[in-house]
């Protein structure tokens, strides 16, 4: 599934607290960073699952997260939910 939402951080920031939630904060769900980049971040956790998070600053100066995963769905809510959102999270 794909996740989208817009947030009051910079991309940089979002991308450092996915790390951080993802390795520290679910012990039974963990993943780690596989690649990283400028605006991007792609985790693997339990079975070689991924999530892979999208962060950039549209042509209004909106930060606008995408993450995608087949497996961490709810751990992903639990994600968006730490960060200050401008808007719902939006799920397709």
């Amino acid at each position: 599934m794909t996740h989208s939402t817009t947030v009051t951080l910079p991309p940089q920031e979002v991308l450092e607290r996915a790390k951080r939630f993802f390795a520290e904060r679910v012990p039974h769900a963990a993943a780690f960073v596989e690649k990283e980049g400028p605006g991007f971040l792609v985790l693997r956790g339990q079975g070689g699952a991924e999530i892979a998070l999208h962060v950039w600053v549209d042509g209004t100066g909106t930060t606008r997260v995408r993450a995608s995963t087949l497996f961490f769905d709810q751990v992903l809510d639990r994600f968006f939910s730490t960060l200050p959102l401008e808007s719902g999270v939006e799920v397709a």
